[in-house]
């Protein structure tokens, strides 16, 4: 496997505008409905991590989550617009640690760190597969 060369500093920033598919309350992880899902706001940060590396990868190869760690200190209502940042801290073989850095209009809203793994797509599907036959009934 020949990896693109990766250097701590990279990131990527993606933006979405919260609509009230993104709120706890639809999204079923809280009661209150005009506010950003902290469950949402982890899919956004990963995005944002996957946005760094996978494109820049040959073909056959992903990356895939191995740890997710967020600190979701402001509220973010139904309407406002949510910026994540990711960037490269470390990179140690096929593993990588990123930083990230959530804001809306009125600042920093999370923070937090994730690591990813580079993997070859056929091999995990390989591994996936047997691990499903576990799942057949034996004779």
């Amino acid at each position: 496997m020949r990896l693109p060369v990766l250097n701590i500093g990279m990131s990527k920033t993606i933006q979405k505008k919260i609509t009230e598919e993104d709120t706890a309350l639809y999204f079923g992880s809280g009661s209150i409905k005009d506010l950003l899902a902290t469950p949402v706001l982890s899919a956004l940060m990963i995005e944002a991590a996957v946005s760094v590396v996978d494109p820049l990868l040959p073909d056959n190869y992903i990356t895939i989550g191995k740890f997710l760690s967020i600190d979701h200190f402001q509220p973010t209502v139904k309407d406002m617009t949510v910026t994540v940042n990711a960037s490269i801290s470390e990179i140690e073989n096929n593993r990588i640690v990123f930083q990230l850095k959530a804001y809306d209009e009125l600042g920093e809203i999370g923070s937090g760190h994730h690591e990813r793994h580079i993997v070859n797509h056929s091999l995990l599907r390989e591994k996936v597969s047997k691990r499903i036959e576990e799942l057949q009934p034996q004779p």
